[in-house]
Protein backbone atom coordinates (compact mmCIF):
# COMPACT_ATOMS: atom_id res chain seq x y z
CA UNK A 1 0.00 0.00 0.00
CA UNK A 2 2.85 2.38 0.81
CA UNK A 3 4.42 1.96 -2.63
CA UNK A 4 1.00 2.29 -4.28
CA UNK A 5 0.24 5.64 -2.61
CA UNK A 6 3.71 7.10 -3.14
CA UNK A 7 3.91 5.80 -6.71
CA UNK A 8 0.41 7.03 -7.48
CA UNK A 9 1.25 10.50 -6.18
CA UNK A 10 4.45 10.74 -8.23
CA UNK A 11 2.57 9.52 -11.32
CA UNK A 12 -0.14 12.13 -10.70
CA UNK A 13 2.44 14.91 -10.37
CA UNK A 14 4.22 13.72 -13.51
CA UNK A 15 0.92 13.86 -15.40
CA UNK A 16 0.23 17.42 -14.19
CA UNK A 17 3.72 18.57 -15.17
CA UNK A 18 3.43 16.91 -18.60
CA UNK A 19 0.10 18.66 -19.22
CA UNK A 20 1.52 21.98 -18.06
CA UNK A 21 4.62 21.92 -20.26
CA UNK A 22 3.61 19.58 -23.07
CA UNK A 23 0.09 20.88 -23.72
CA UNK A 24 -0.48 24.33 -22.24
CA UNK A 25 3.03 25.84 -22.43
CA UNK A 26 4.71 24.13 -25.36
CA UNK A 27 5.92 27.36 -26.95
CA UNK A 28 8.53 29.70 -25.49
CA UNK A 29 6.56 32.87 -24.96
CA UNK A 30 6.06 35.53 -22.34
CA UNK A 31 3.43 34.60 -19.76
CA UNK A 32 1.03 37.44 -19.02
CA UNK A 33 0.05 38.38 -15.47
CA UNK A 34 -3.61 37.47 -16.02
CA UNK A 35 -2.68 34.01 -17.30
CA UNK A 36 -0.25 33.51 -14.42
CA UNK A 37 -2.95 34.45 -11.89
CA UNK A 38 -5.33 31.91 -13.44
CA UNK A 39 -2.69 29.18 -13.26
CA UNK A 40 -1.85 30.15 -9.68
CA UNK A 41 -5.52 29.71 -8.78
CA UNK A 42 -5.62 26.37 -10.63
CA UNK A 43 -2.61 25.03 -8.69
CA UNK A 44 -4.14 26.18 -5.40
CA UNK A 45 -7.41 24.43 -6.28
CA UNK A 46 -5.53 21.24 -7.19
CA UNK A 47 -3.77 21.35 -3.80
CA UNK A 48 -7.11 21.81 -2.00
CA UNK A 49 -8.67 18.91 -3.90
CA UNK A 50 -5.66 16.78 -3.00
CA UNK A 51 -6.21 17.77 0.63
CA UNK A 52 -9.65 16.16 0.36
CA UNK A 53 -7.88 12.98 -0.76
CA UNK A 54 -5.61 13.31 2.30
CA UNK A 55 -8.69 13.56 4.52
CA UNK A 56 -10.18 10.39 3.04
CA UNK A 57 -6.88 8.48 2.90
CA UNK A 58 -6.24 8.96 6.61
CA UNK A 59 -9.85 9.21 7.81
CA UNK A 60 -11.16 6.13 5.99
CA UNK A 61 -7.84 4.33 6.52
CA UNK A 62 -7.69 3.19 2.90
CA UNK A 63 -5.55 0.09 2.62
CA UNK A 64 -4.58 0.49 6.28
CA UNK A 65 -2.66 3.68 5.43
CA UNK A 66 -3.35 5.38 8.77
CA UNK A 67 -1.94 2.33 10.56
CA UNK A 68 1.22 2.35 8.43
CA UNK A 69 2.14 5.98 9.16
CA UNK A 70 4.12 6.74 12.30
CA UNK A 71 1.82 9.57 13.44
CA UNK A 72 -1.49 7.60 13.31
CA UNK A 73 -3.43 10.71 12.32
CA UNK A 74 -7.17 11.07 11.84
CA UNK A 75 -8.47 12.45 8.57
CA UNK A 76 -9.14 15.88 10.05
CA UNK A 77 -5.72 16.20 11.68
CA UNK A 78 -3.92 15.02 8.54
CA UNK A 79 -5.83 17.49 6.36
CA UNK A 80 -5.13 20.31 8.82
CA UNK A 81 -1.41 19.51 8.91
CA UNK A 82 -1.24 19.34 5.10
CA UNK A 83 -3.00 22.67 4.67
CA UNK A 84 -0.92 24.41 7.35
CA UNK A 85 2.29 23.05 5.85
CA UNK A 86 1.19 24.07 2.36
CA UNK A 87 0.40 27.60 3.57
CA UNK A 88 3.81 27.92 5.25
CA UNK A 89 5.68 26.62 2.19
CA UNK A 90 3.68 28.85 -0.15
CA UNK A 91 4.37 31.89 2.01
CA UNK A 92 8.12 31.26 2.30
CA UNK A 93 8.33 30.74 -1.47
CA UNK A 94 7.47 34.43 -1.93
CA UNK A 95 10.95 35.36 -0.69
CA UNK A 96 12.39 32.89 -3.19
CA UNK A 97 10.43 34.62 -5.96
CA UNK A 98 12.17 37.90 -5.21
CA UNK A 99 15.60 36.27 -5.48
CA UNK A 100 14.64 34.54 -8.75
CA UNK A 101 13.54 37.91 -10.14
CA UNK A 102 16.95 39.35 -9.21
CA UNK A 103 18.72 36.44 -10.95
CA UNK A 104 16.75 36.88 -14.17
CA UNK A 105 17.26 40.64 -14.09
CA UNK A 106 21.02 40.38 -13.52
CA UNK A 107 21.55 37.81 -16.29
CA UNK A 108 19.03 39.55 -18.57
CA UNK A 109 17.12 36.32 -19.20
CA UNK A 110 14.47 36.94 -21.90
CA UNK A 111 10.90 36.82 -20.60
CA UNK A 112 10.03 34.13 -23.13
CA UNK A 113 12.72 31.78 -21.73
CA UNK A 114 12.11 32.28 -18.01
CA UNK A 115 9.36 29.66 -17.99
CA UNK A 116 11.79 26.97 -19.21
CA UNK A 117 14.35 27.80 -16.51
CA UNK A 118 11.69 27.69 -13.81
CA UNK A 119 10.28 24.42 -15.11
CA UNK A 120 13.58 22.54 -14.92
CA UNK A 121 14.55 24.38 -11.75
CA UNK A 122 11.36 23.26 -10.04
CA UNK A 123 11.77 19.64 -11.16
CA UNK A 124 15.27 19.66 -9.67
CA UNK A 125 13.91 21.26 -6.50
CA UNK A 126 11.34 18.46 -6.10
CA UNK A 127 14.08 15.82 -6.23
CA UNK A 128 16.43 17.68 -3.87
CA UNK A 129 13.70 18.43 -1.35
CA UNK A 130 12.56 14.83 -1.41
CA UNK A 131 16.06 13.72 -0.40
CA UNK A 132 16.33 16.44 2.26
CA UNK A 133 12.90 15.61 3.71
CA UNK A 134 13.57 11.88 4.01
CA UNK A 135 16.96 12.59 5.57
CA UNK A 136 15.58 15.18 7.98
CA UNK A 137 12.71 12.97 9.16
CA UNK A 138 15.07 10.02 9.67
CA UNK A 139 17.48 12.17 11.71
CA UNK A 140 14.75 13.58 13.96
CA UNK A 141 13.29 10.11 14.53
CA UNK A 142 16.71 8.90 15.65
CA UNK A 143 17.95 12.03 17.45
CA UNK A 144 14.95 13.83 18.96
CA UNK A 145 17.14 16.64 20.32
CA UNK A 146 17.71 17.82 16.73
CA UNK A 147 14.29 19.46 16.93
CA UNK A 148 15.96 22.13 19.10
CA UNK A 149 18.71 22.60 16.52
CA UNK A 150 16.11 23.15 13.81
CA UNK A 151 14.25 25.57 16.07
CA UNK A 152 17.39 27.63 16.62
CA UNK A 153 18.13 27.47 12.89
CA UNK A 154 14.73 28.96 12.10
CA UNK A 155 15.17 31.77 14.63
CA UNK A 156 18.59 32.57 13.16
CA UNK A 157 17.03 32.47 9.69
CA UNK A 158 14.42 34.98 10.84
CA UNK A 159 17.18 37.28 12.11
CA UNK A 160 19.09 36.86 8.85
CA UNK A 161 15.99 37.62 6.79
CA UNK A 162 15.44 40.77 8.83
CA UNK A 163 18.93 42.22 8.40
CA UNK A 164 20.33 40.81 5.13
CA UNK A 165 19.52 42.37 1.78
CA UNK A 166 18.65 40.15 -1.19
CA UNK A 167 18.59 42.86 -3.83
CA UNK A 168 22.13 42.23 -5.06
CA UNK A 169 23.25 39.19 -7.07
CA UNK A 170 26.82 38.23 -7.94
CA UNK A 171 26.90 34.89 -9.81
CA UNK A 172 30.70 34.76 -9.68
CA UNK A 173 30.49 34.28 -5.89
CA UNK A 174 28.12 31.32 -6.20
CA UNK A 175 29.89 28.01 -5.50
CA UNK A 176 27.91 26.06 -8.11
CA UNK A 177 28.47 28.68 -10.80
CA UNK A 178 32.22 28.65 -10.09
CA UNK A 179 32.24 24.85 -10.43
CA UNK A 180 30.40 25.05 -13.76
CA UNK A 181 32.84 27.65 -15.10
CA UNK A 182 35.79 25.57 -13.96
CA UNK A 183 34.77 22.52 -15.98
CA UNK A 184 32.69 24.03 -18.77
CA UNK A 185 33.15 27.17 -20.90
CA UNK A 186 30.26 29.64 -20.75
CA UNK A 187 29.03 31.65 -23.71
CA UNK A 188 28.21 35.35 -23.39
CA UNK A 189 25.14 35.03 -25.60
CA UNK A 190 21.75 33.35 -25.29
CA UNK A 191 20.67 30.85 -27.92
CA UNK A 192 16.89 30.63 -27.64
CA UNK A 193 15.83 28.11 -25.01
CA UNK A 194 19.00 26.02 -25.22
CA UNK A 195 21.18 25.38 -22.18
CA UNK A 196 24.16 24.20 -24.25
CA UNK A 197 25.47 25.10 -27.69
CA UNK A 198 28.57 24.38 -29.80
CA UNK A 199 30.94 27.30 -30.38
CA UNK A 200 34.14 26.92 -32.40
CA UNK A 201 33.90 23.15 -32.21
CA UNK A 202 33.46 22.88 -28.43
CA UNK A 203 30.41 22.45 -26.22
CA UNK A 204 29.67 25.50 -24.05
CA UNK A 205 26.95 26.48 -21.59
CA UNK A 206 24.69 29.45 -22.24
CA UNK A 207 23.73 32.12 -19.68
CA UNK A 208 20.38 30.33 -19.50
CA UNK A 209 22.14 27.37 -17.89
CA UNK A 210 23.82 29.69 -15.37
CA UNK A 211 20.37 31.05 -14.52
CA UNK A 212 19.18 27.48 -13.93
CA UNK A 213 22.14 26.76 -11.64
CA UNK A 214 21.49 29.93 -9.64
CA UNK A 215 17.78 29.15 -9.31
CA UNK A 216 18.55 25.61 -8.12
CA UNK A 217 21.15 26.78 -5.59
CA UNK A 218 18.83 29.48 -4.25
CA UNK A 219 16.12 26.86 -3.71
CA UNK A 220 18.57 24.72 -1.74
CA UNK A 221 19.24 27.66 0.56
CA UNK A 222 15.53 28.38 1.01
CA UNK A 223 14.84 24.68 1.61
CA UNK A 224 17.14 24.86 4.64
CA UNK A 225 14.53 27.21 6.15
CA UNK A 226 11.32 25.76 4.76
CA UNK A 227 11.83 22.06 5.48
CA UNK A 228 12.58 22.52 9.22
CA UNK A 229 9.58 24.89 9.29
CA UNK A 230 7.15 22.25 8.07
CA UNK A 231 8.67 19.67 10.41
CA UNK A 232 7.38 21.85 13.24
CA UNK A 233 3.88 21.20 11.89
CA UNK A 234 4.03 17.50 11.02
CA UNK A 235 6.50 14.61 11.12
CA UNK A 236 4.60 12.56 8.54
CA UNK A 237 6.95 12.22 5.52
CA UNK A 238 4.05 11.92 3.07
CA UNK A 239 2.41 15.14 4.29
CA UNK A 240 5.74 16.99 4.35
CA UNK A 241 6.66 15.91 0.82
CA UNK A 242 3.25 16.42 -0.79
CA UNK A 243 2.70 19.88 0.71
CA UNK A 244 6.21 20.87 -0.42
CA UNK A 245 5.62 19.58 -3.94
CA UNK A 246 2.33 21.43 -4.41
CA UNK A 247 3.86 24.65 -3.09
CA UNK A 248 6.83 24.26 -5.46
CA UNK A 249 4.71 23.37 -8.50
CA UNK A 250 2.70 26.56 -8.04
CA UNK A 251 5.87 28.62 -7.69
CA UNK A 252 6.34 29.09 -11.44
CA UNK A 253 2.92 30.65 -12.08
CA UNK A 254 3.13 32.60 -8.82
CA UNK A 255 6.43 34.08 -9.99
CA UNK A 256 4.93 35.43 -13.22
CA UNK A 257 1.94 36.74 -11.27
CA UNK A 258 3.93 38.59 -8.60
CA UNK A 259 7.40 39.33 -10.01
CA UNK A 260 6.26 42.56 -11.62
CA UNK A 261 4.60 43.93 -8.52
CA UNK A 262 6.75 42.64 -5.67
CA UNK A 263 7.50 46.23 -4.65
CA UNK A 264 3.88 46.61 -3.51
CA UNK A 265 4.36 44.07 -0.73
CA UNK A 266 6.74 46.20 1.30
CA UNK A 267 5.73 44.71 4.68
CA UNK A 268 5.38 41.11 3.57
CA UNK A 269 9.00 40.26 4.35
CA UNK A 270 8.58 41.39 7.94
CA UNK A 271 5.60 39.05 8.27
CA UNK A 272 7.81 36.20 6.99
CA UNK A 273 10.35 37.12 9.69
CA UNK A 274 7.69 36.71 12.38
CA UNK A 275 6.44 33.52 10.71
CA UNK A 276 9.89 31.90 10.85
CA UNK A 277 10.44 33.09 14.42
CA UNK A 278 7.07 31.70 15.54
CA UNK A 279 7.73 28.31 13.95
CA UNK A 280 11.18 28.25 15.55
CA UNK A 281 9.64 28.84 18.97
CA UNK A 282 7.00 26.20 18.21
CA UNK A 283 9.76 23.66 17.57
CA UNK A 284 11.56 24.57 20.81
CA UNK A 285 8.34 24.05 22.77
CA UNK A 286 7.20 20.95 20.88
CA UNK A 287 8.09 18.32 23.52
CA UNK A 288 6.49 19.67 26.71
CA UNK A 289 4.37 22.63 25.60
CA UNK A 290 3.19 21.82 22.06
CA UNK A 291 1.16 24.46 20.26
CA UNK A 292 -1.95 22.89 18.63
CA UNK A 293 -1.94 22.92 14.84
CA UNK A 294 -5.26 24.76 14.68
CA UNK A 295 -3.79 27.53 16.83
CA UNK A 296 -0.63 27.51 14.69
CA UNK A 297 -2.72 27.84 11.52
CA UNK A 298 -4.61 30.80 12.99
CA UNK A 299 -1.37 32.53 14.06
CA UNK A 300 0.33 31.92 10.70
CA UNK A 301 -2.71 33.14 8.77
CA UNK A 302 -2.92 36.20 11.04
CA UNK A 303 0.77 37.05 10.55
CA UNK A 304 0.43 36.82 6.77
CA UNK A 305 -2.83 38.78 6.74
CA UNK A 306 -1.25 41.62 8.71
CA UNK A 307 1.76 41.73 6.35
CA UNK A 308 -0.37 41.71 3.20
CA UNK A 309 -2.92 44.15 4.61
CA UNK A 310 -0.26 46.61 5.75
CA UNK A 311 1.41 46.39 2.33
CA UNK A 312 -1.83 47.11 0.48
CA UNK A 313 -2.56 50.07 2.75
CA UNK A 314 0.93 51.53 2.35
CA UNK A 315 0.85 54.88 0.63
CA UNK A 316 4.08 54.41 -1.37
CA UNK A 317 6.20 51.63 -2.82
CA UNK A 318 9.63 50.69 -1.56
CA UNK A 319 11.30 47.62 -3.10
CA UNK A 320 14.16 47.87 -0.60
CA UNK A 321 11.72 47.09 2.18
CA UNK A 322 11.11 43.70 0.60
CA UNK A 323 14.84 43.14 0.20
CA UNK A 324 15.26 43.73 3.93
CA UNK A 325 12.68 45.02 6.45
CA UNK A 326 15.41 47.04 8.15
CA UNK A 327 17.18 48.07 4.95
CA UNK A 328 17.38 51.79 5.67
CA UNK A 329 18.20 51.39 9.35
CA UNK A 330 20.95 48.86 8.61
CA UNK A 331 22.44 50.53 5.54
CA UNK A 332 25.36 51.79 7.60
CA UNK A 333 26.36 48.20 8.47
CA UNK A 334 28.33 48.10 5.23
CA UNK A 335 30.61 50.78 6.63
CA UNK A 336 31.09 49.72 10.24
CA UNK A 337 34.40 48.47 11.50
CA UNK A 338 35.36 44.82 11.82
CA UNK A 339 35.17 45.08 15.60
CA UNK A 340 31.60 46.36 15.51
CA UNK A 341 30.57 43.63 13.08
CA UNK A 342 32.20 41.06 15.36
CA UNK A 343 30.30 42.40 18.38
CA UNK A 344 27.02 42.25 16.47
CA UNK A 345 27.62 38.65 15.39
CA UNK A 346 28.59 37.59 18.90
CA UNK A 347 25.51 39.31 20.32
CA UNK A 348 23.15 37.51 17.93
CA UNK A 349 24.72 34.06 18.31
CA UNK A 350 25.29 34.30 22.06
CA UNK A 351 21.83 35.69 22.82
CA UNK A 352 20.19 32.97 20.75
CA UNK A 353 22.10 30.24 22.61
CA UNK A 354 21.23 31.88 25.92
CA UNK A 355 17.51 31.98 25.10
CA UNK A 356 17.54 28.39 23.85
CA UNK A 357 19.28 27.28 27.04
CA UNK A 358 16.68 29.02 29.20
CA UNK A 359 13.88 27.32 27.25
CA UNK A 360 15.62 23.95 27.58
CA UNK A 361 15.64 24.25 31.38
CA UNK A 362 12.01 23.09 31.32
CA UNK A 363 12.46 20.77 28.33
CA UNK A 364 14.56 17.66 27.76
CA UNK A 365 18.06 18.69 26.83
CA UNK A 366 21.29 20.10 28.28
CA UNK A 367 19.87 23.54 29.17
CA UNK A 368 22.55 24.51 31.69
CA UNK A 369 25.34 23.56 29.29
CA UNK A 370 23.78 25.61 26.47
CA UNK A 371 23.42 28.63 28.80
CA UNK A 372 27.10 28.39 29.76
CA UNK A 373 28.09 28.14 26.09
CA UNK A 374 25.96 31.18 25.27
CA UNK A 375 27.47 33.21 28.11
CA UNK A 376 30.96 32.13 27.04
CA UNK A 377 30.31 33.41 23.53
CA UNK A 378 28.93 36.71 24.85
CA UNK A 379 31.77 37.07 27.36
CA UNK A 380 34.21 37.44 24.48
CA UNK A 381 32.92 41.00 23.93
CA UNK A 382 30.54 42.03 26.73
CA UNK A 383 31.48 42.76 30.36
CA UNK A 384 28.01 41.95 31.73
CA UNK A 385 28.23 38.47 30.18
CA UNK A 386 31.65 37.92 31.79
CA UNK A 387 30.12 38.87 35.16
CA UNK A 388 27.25 36.43 34.71
CA UNK A 389 29.60 33.71 33.56
CA UNK A 390 31.78 34.13 36.66
CA UNK A 391 28.69 33.90 38.86
CA UNK A 392 27.52 30.74 37.14
CA UNK A 393 30.98 29.19 37.48
CA UNK A 394 31.10 30.11 41.19
CA UNK A 395 27.66 28.55 41.72
CA UNK A 396 28.74 25.37 39.97
CA UNK A 397 31.96 25.30 42.00
CA UNK A 398 30.05 25.69 45.30
CA UNK A 399 27.63 22.95 44.28
CA UNK A 400 30.56 20.70 43.39
CA UNK A 401 32.21 21.34 46.77
CA UNK A 402 28.98 20.54 48.62
CA UNK A 403 28.52 17.31 46.71
CA UNK A 404 32.15 16.36 47.38
CA UNK A 405 31.76 17.03 51.13
CA UNK A 406 28.55 15.01 51.27
CA UNK A 407 30.23 12.14 49.43
CA UNK A 408 33.15 12.11 51.89
CA UNK A 409 30.79 12.31 54.89
CA UNK A 410 28.93 9.25 53.68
Amino acid sequence: MTMLVWGGFLLFIGLLVALDLGVFHRKSEEIKVAEALIWTLIWICVALVFNLFIYLLYGQNWGGWADITTEHLSGGKAALQFFTGYLVEKSLSIDNIFVIAMIFSYLKVPLSEQHRVLFWGILGAVVMRGVMILGGVALIDRYSWLIYVFGVLLILSAIKMMVVRHDTIDPDKNLFVRLVKRFLPVSDNFSGNRFFIVEQGRRVATPLFLALILVESSDVMFAIDSIPAIMAITRDPFLIFTSNVFAILGLRSLYFALAGMMERFRYLKMSLVFLLAFIGVKMLLSHHHPIPNLVSLAIIAGILAVGIGASLLASHRDPAALASPLAEELEHLAEISYQQAKRLTILIVGSTLLLVGIVMLVLPGPGTLVIIIGLTVLAAEFAWARLWLRRVKRSISRLKDKLTERFHDE
